[in-house]
């Protein structure tokens, strides 16, 4: 195999998880149809961004991963289409724990397995440890009909660790289902700023890890949260290969070369060249 095409599902948020289902079903449709092999919706995807505020009565909004709704229907998409779906949902665990998780359904419909968000952020208006208990899978990759791909959440995007840990589990795509965006008092001063050093710090996963890079961000304003879109797939060398819109719904469709990201990796060895005898204090929380 030495081509996919990724789909990136970019999309405003409805009021409730069933419709933002109904909604997203036609966009995966569309991209498979315009040859979309794996294809990746935004974090959350049955919800709006709940985060806001605290507020116990939004854990309803939550499923138990695979056997709730959302999961079941896509594998019967999945499975239609011939598509390998990343599927980020609020999963209700038991016994009052919570996660922020993604689903990996592959093309013949079946359950692969679940990412559930490792690094989860506490921010006003991004109150995600009120809802969220911290990832327990750790970092991996699975071997989909269409393509080796790992899977990160959002805030997980600023880790180094997060993607060379991925890569190293054998991942030659790597997804960040994500919902970020302007608070409307940051905009001004630091909005073009924020969104260069998110846009920046991927792309550089990309080239650390000879991967590609296919991030799906939400769109629209919830509360005073603009969320800016800007779905992006990026290849090996950090190059944006195309960028969805700051305030439209789109389907983004993009082709990847598996053969040069191979031979990027045999170019630039970095897997080889790391000096695993001297990043023990990595482990620790601050070197002194």
């Amino acid at each position: 195999m030495n081509n996919v095409s990724l789909g990136l599902i970019q999309l405003t948020a409805a009021s409730t998880p069933a419709e933002n289902l109904r909604k997203s079903i036609p966009r995966i449709e569309e991209a498979a149809a315009r040859g979309a092999k794996i294809i990746g919706l935004q974090e959350l995807f049955t919800t709006r961004y709940f985060c806001v505020t605290q507020d116990p009565a939004s854990f309803d909004l939550a499923e138990p991963v695979p056997e709730g709704p959302a999961t079941r229907e896509l594998q019967a998409v999945a499975k239609r289409l011939g598509v390998v779906i990343v599927a980020p949902l609020f999963e209700a665990r038991g016994s009052e724990v919570y996660h922020n998780t993604a689903a990996v359904i592959d093309a013949d419909g079946s359950f692969l397995g679940k990412y559930r968000k490792m690094h989860i952020p506490q921010d006003p208006a991004f109150e995600e440890k009120f809802y969220f208990t911290p990832g327990d899978t750790g970092f991996g990759a699975w071997k989909t009909a269409h393509g080796n791909i790992g899977v990160l959440i959002c805030w997980d995007q600023w880790y180094p660790e997060a993607a060379r840990l991925t890569a190293l589990a054998g991942a030659d795509i790597l997804f960040y289902p994500t919902a970020i965006g302007w608070l409307a008092a940051e905009k001004p001063a630091l909005g073009a700023a924020q969104h260069c050093a998110w846009e920046t710090v991927q792309r550089g996963h990309a080239v650390a890890n000879g991967c590609y890079v296919a991030v799906s961000n939400r769109v629209g304003v919830e509360g005073d949260t603009e969320f800016w879109g800007q779905s992006f797939v990026a290849d090996p060398y950090g190059r944006i290969l195309a960028r969805a819109s700051a305030d439209r719904e789109e389907v983004l469709v993009v082709e990847c070369d598996l053969a040069q990201q191979r031979e990027f990796r045999r170019i630039w060895p970095f897997f080889r060249d790391r000096r695993i005898d001297a990043y023990g204090d990595i482990t620790r929380r601050l070197v002194d």
